[in-house]
């Protein structure tokens, strides 16, 4: 039997949602599977004695509603909508989600949240994974947090109230916490959702998958009517050019945010400088800006480990790029990590 968490709202795992699918419910409207694959088939691969009639409504895939969701290869499957059940009277929405630690949560969770209102309009959401204890959990919680403005550690409390053996994975707990830093809410354009999409993309790049522009951010040197609306934001930028040709390079919301480290310290910490350690906090500017990887970087296209960033006008070298990353001259790890050196740039405004 699925537990109920809050008006219309249910949670269970996968023998609560075949229950429903097969049998119908005179309760729940709205089933939201979260699986390994949002295909219907699942469930027969599951218990081949399991047939639930199906009639698809539609397929989204990322970057079809906006390239904003550039942590996820362009033309995956974001999720799948059908009508289900005895007489197709469900409507189901099956997202395809791993129960991994390097799985991507961030990125369903709008969809996923939208999904559950939804439902509770209509009718009674049931949102299940496979054991009830991850991926369900994950997403409900994330729900409860936005709705009720609960932080991670109540808004977890109060499903294990409902069921004591919920348990996100360690990453899935990760990205929560980074749903609640920036204000219950998936903000792509926030510093956070930045550094986030940044380890995606390393994690995606080490597994051997190949990434191609399509998940770069906008060439900011590109005349504004070439660069797509998504990447232009406000009238006027804060912007960043090369030195010796002026071409711009990055804008202020290309850059992405760390927190700085112990300086020059942390890099010569077995060096002895005549016991004298009264500066050691100080002079901790960084000299480098860190930013998203931009299309006209195109040596970090050609598939490259590692190598120099060259403005692509005058090809004067302004940095480097590293998948496995670069330590700041503040101290600070970033990876992966495209740094352009300060003393290679000028600030202007566009």
């Amino acid at each position: 039997m699925p537990y109920v968490v809050r008006n219309r709202l249910l949670f269970g795992d996968i023998k609560a949602a075949a229950e429903v699918l097969q049998k119908g419910s005179a309760e729940v409207t709205h089933v939201l599977s979260l699986l390994s694959s949002a295909s219907i088939s699942f469930f027969s691969g599951w218990r081949p004695d399991i047939s639930i009639p199906t009639q698809n409504i539609k397929e989204v895939y990322a970057g079809a509603d906006g390239s904003w969701r550039k942590s996820l290869t362009p033309g995956k499957l974001l999720y799948s909508l059908e009508h289900a059940g005895p007489e197709l009277k469900l409507v189901r929405m099956g997202v395809p989600l791993r129960d991994t630690e390097d799985e991507d949560l961030l990125d369903y969770l709008d969809v996923c949240l939208d999904f559950i209102d939804q439902g509770r309009k209509e009718g009674s959401v049931l949102v299940h994974c496979f054991a009830g204890v991850s991926r369900s959990a994950a997403v409900i919680t994330a729900y409860l947090m936005k709705t009720e403005q609960k932080s991670l550690e109540d808004a977890l409390e109060s499903l294990r109230e409902v069921c004591d053996v919920v348990s996100p994975n360690d990453g899935f707990l990760d990205q929560l916490s980074l749903f609640e830093e920036m204000g219950f809410k998936v903000d792509t354009e926030s510093p956070i959702y930045k550094r986030f999409r940044l380890k995606v993309l390393g994690h995606s790049y080490k597994q051997g998958e190949k990434l191609d522009s399509s998940v770069f951010g906008a060439d900011p040197g590109l005349p504004a009517d070439s660069i797509p609306s998504e990447g232009i934001k406000g009238d006027q930028h804060t912007a960043y050019r090369c030195k010796k040709c002026r071409r711009v390079v990055a804008l202020q919301e290309n850059v992405v945010s760390h927190v700085p480290g112990e300086g020059e310290t942390c890099f010569d910490w077995q060096k002895r400088k005549n016991n004298n350690r009264t500066n050691r906090f100080q002079d901790q500017d960084c000299s480098s800006l860190f930013v998203e990887p931009l299309k006209w970087m195109t040596s970090v296209e050609e598939g490259a480990m590692e190598g120099k960033l060259s403005c692509i006008h005058c090809v004067s070298r302004l940095g480097y790029f590293n998948w496995s990353g670069i330590q700041c001259s503040c101290g600070s790890w970033i990876t992966p990590a495209f740094q352009i050196h300060k003393s290679k740039i000028d600030i202007s405004r566009v």
